[in-house]
């Protein structure tokens, strides 16, 4: 194959790493003089993402003129450089047309964060990945990979959601092809074995991965009884973008198509022939088939933590645990009062319509949230970290009635004059349905869709009242 390639490594990385795939793609058709391996600074703490999309543009300009570089290319990026080169496309081609990238394939995307970004930036992570680099360890660009980042929000507000209109954004069909490989193997090395979390790979959560994402705005300024929801629209066109979990891979295997994992060559086998189909993909029908293709293979992960026998079948050294199969989602929620502020003292409690007991409330917080992350740099964000599977197989069996979670919103007053939501209540409260399992109920309540392996941001946006001795008038 003529056609050229461009690979980017992510944090704390280089371009040295890829020699590996850069064979493989040589040993499958691919002119190894066509790919370039790029590199970048990514542990300076002055550099930020922004600062390499834009230096990623100018090398690119430079390169095209002196005709080095052709003018269509496929990019492949591995952790953060999935972020980097988002925003090179909503930067320079924020509607797709004229992008000299026309499939850019994302292995382990960091696209939605990354729980490891806070202990990078924490005194022990510096103490040691900064050690050999007068103790930075990229302090903007961690900010930026802290889970529920604002730079994380405004990416996806540019290319994949519009909070307030109808626009399109660069990927479809018609546009740049977006692929995205992930695996749900933590590490096995006794040390990284640390870092591990269920349902990721060790550095990057299979939620955090897919860029099929989606949000809402919900506000109650008007009615703290019934909220006004406004979905968020998605700017892909109705295209789902090709996503893959892989049982096998971790963050840095995810890297080495050819390398062994310790399952049988029919799993091991799969990351290479993924690389193949993305990079082959040649046509709006062809990427349609290989997201439907995808979206059957990621199934197929997931239902191995139900069938113990074919788990460890698959597998010759150890089979993963039941729960690293299992398909999460992430909530990021962002509360603003109605003037705009962020409300950081607030408190979400997630329950059953049908069951609100404390044993229901215990039952979600032991069995079904595994982690809740505020944002440093903006506490008015929350990350929820919710097992999925657990949510209905376990929860839901357990709680009688319709298949149906809630959530309500408590937020403390900002000081004596000025409250949340009613005067009357001692602590500002609103409540939303979330999620409805049956689609009939579903359409009926207005509740949303919690969808497996993805990433839901919903804001929320609450009254505040001042006392009516704030201001008085008297003769």
């Amino acid at each position: 194959m003529g056609r050229q390639v461009a690979i980017l490594h992510g944090w704390n990385d280089s371009s040295g790493s890829f020699r590996k795939l850069e064979r493989f793609l040589g040993s499958n058709g691919f002119d190894v003089a066509n790919i370039w391996l790029g590199d970048w600074v990514s542990t300076d703490d002055d550099v930020r993402i922004e600062d390499v999309a834009r230096r990623m543009q100018a090398v690119i300009r430079e390169l095209q003129a002196r005709g080095e570089l052709a003018d269509s290319f496929d990019l492949i990026g591995h952790s953060t450089a999935a972020l980097v080169m988002r925003d090179w496309v909503v930067r320079y081609h924020p509607d797709g047309q004229g992008c000299p990238a026309k499939r850019m394939l994302m292995l382990a995307p960091a696209n939605f964060g990354s729980r490891l970004a806070t202990l990078g930036n924490s005194f022990l992570g510096r103490a040691t990945k900064g050690a050999k680099n007068w103790f930075q360890t990229g302090r903007e660009m961690l900010n930026a990979l802290e889970l529920g980042s604002t730079y994380q929000r405004d990416l996806a507000t540019r290319d994949l959601l519009d909070p307030d209109g109808v626009d399109d954004g660069p990927y479809g069909p018609d546009r740049i092809w977006p692929f995205v490989i992930t695996g749900s193997r933590g590490y096995s090395n006794p040390t990284r074995r640390l870092l591990n979390e269920d349902g990721s790979d060790g550095t990057v959560r299979v939620p955090a991965a897919n860029l099929n994402s989606s949000g809402i705005t919900v506000d109650y300024s008007e009615n703290t009884e019934v909220p006004t929801l406004r979905p968020w629209h998605s700017r892909t066109g109705g295209a789902t973008v090709p996503f893959a979990v892989l049982p096998d891979r971790d963050h840095t295997q995810i890297k080495f198509p050819e390398d062994e994992t310790g399952a049988i060559p029919e799993i091991s086998a799969r990351l290479g022939e993924r690389i193949l189909e993305a990079l082959g993909c040649d046509s709006p029908g062809q990427y349609a088939a290989i997201a439907e293709s995808w979206r059957a293979g990621s199934e197929e992960t997931a239902a191995l933590a139900a069938d113990s026998d074919r788990r460890r079948g698959l597998f010759r050294r150890r089979a993963p645990r039941i729960q690293e199969l299992h398909r999460y989602l992430q909530v990021i929620t962002r509360v603003r009062d109605e003037q705009g502020r962020p409300v950081d003292d607030y408190f979400v409690e997630f329950f059953s319509p049908n069951a609100r007991s404390d044993a229901a409330l215990l039952r979600f917080q032991t069995d079904v949230l595994d982690h809740v992350h505020v944002n440093k740099l903006d506490p008015s964000v929350r990350c929820f970290y919710v097992d999925r599977d657990d949510l209905m197989h376990r929860f839901y069996r357990e709680n009688t009635g319709d298949r149906q979670l809630a959530a309500s919103i408590v937020a403390a007053d900002p000081g004596r004059n000025t409250h949340y939501f009613d005067q009357q209540i001692e602590r500002g409260r609103g409540h939303l349905l979330l999620h409805c399992d049956r689609e009939p109920e579903r359409a009926a309540l207005g509740a949303q869709r919690l969808h497996r392996n993805a990433t839901h941001f919903i804001d929320i946006v609450i009254p505040r009242k001042a006392d009516d001795r704030v201001f008085k008038l008297r003769r």
